[in-house]
């Protein structure tokens, strides 16, 4: 949480704008090194099996951690933990990012953003029975529309089925919003390291594990990409800490859905495909509901600190 939310060390007016501007380029920064991660995953799900690529991405990434760990307070904070949510987090790691990086193999990166746009919305929704908050009325029913614009792009009809790699992008939104709930429990006791460690060892040992017996050799020519996709991960981790660090999160979190602009970028200028126009009227449907629930969490702050 930022000092802006906090209320430390009292802002004047200036001072809280240039703080959300920094906040501002950090998420947009953020969002980029993430998209850019998205697109390294998506060149290695079409010569890899999709645990296979949970795994290369997180053993990739853990000395970036490490590093990273040792700089912010070394390891002995690493101990003190509640293991079974830490193991939770791991098993809906493996399956979120597996079953991502199964999405990509087939769909374009932007309508998979489109649908995994949904996360904030499910967050909302959990929030009310594992962390007992209160949602109003307003909020829900902007998360029906929200889902309603799921329903545009994954075009489901009366003559066919959904697609698996839309379903997939669906359960990968929802085994995000649970993590991200068991995030909210862990960050009363545990550290941001320790998360971060525990999160990306156990998504390196279980995906590993599960995509042994299937294992295929790297080509050499990938290993660019993985080194890529661990440094924009780390890069990207590092940038949205920073930006809700920096800004307030009612500010901040909008600029989350730039990633649409990556992806749509992405996707032409490397797969050289252009977007479906019922893709973007969903993708608009959810963008829309996403930021009305920022507005009314904005509101709801301010009504109770005055």
């Amino acid at each position: 949480m930022s000092r802006l939310q906090t209320g430390e060390g009292a802002l004047s007016r200036a001072e809280r704008t240039k703080e959300n501007r920094a906040g501002i380029v950090a998420m947009i920064a953020a969002v980029g090194f993430l998209s850019l991660m998205d697109g390294g995953l998506k060149a290695l799900a079409a010569h890899y099996p999709p645990l296979q690529v949970t795994a290369l991405r997180a053993c990739a990434s853990l000395p970036i951690v490490l590093a990273w760990i040792a700089w912010r307070g070394g390891f002995a904070q690493l101990a003190r933990v509640r293991w079974p949510l830490h193991l939770l987090r791991g098993v809906l790691g493996v399956g979120m990012l597996s079953l991502f990086a199964y999405a990509l193999k087939t769909l374009p990166i932007a309508d998979a953003y489109s649908i995994f746009f949904v996360a904030p919305l499910l967050i909302t929704a959990l929030s009310v029975p594992f962390l007992g908050e209160r949602v109003e009325w307003r909020r829900w029913v902007a998360i029906a529309v929200g889902l309603g614009g799921v329903l545009i792009v994954l075009k489901p009809t009366g003559s066919g089925v959904l697609s698996l790699a839309g379903i997939a992008t669906l359960l990968a939104a929802a085994a995000y919003a649970a993590s991200a709930i068991t995030m909210r429990i862990l960050g009363r006791t545990d550290t941001t390291q320790s998360m971060m460690f525990w999160l990306t060892t156990m998504m390196a040992i279980g995906a590993g594990a599960l995509a042994a017996p299937n294992w295929h050799a790297v080509q050499s020519g990938d290993w660019p990409v993985i080194a890529g996709v661990a440094v924009t991960g780390a890069l990207g981790q590092y940038a949205i800490t920073e930006a809700f660090r920096r800004g307030e999160a009612s500010v901040i979190a909008p600029f989350e859905y730039t990633a649409l602009a990556w992806g749509l970028g992405l996707d032409w200028f490397v797969w050289g495909v252009s977007p479906a126009l019922r893709m973007l009227a969903g993708a608009a449907v959810i963008i829309a509901a996403g930021i009305y629930l920022v507005h009314r969490e904005r509101v709801h702050v301010e009504s109770e600190h005055p």
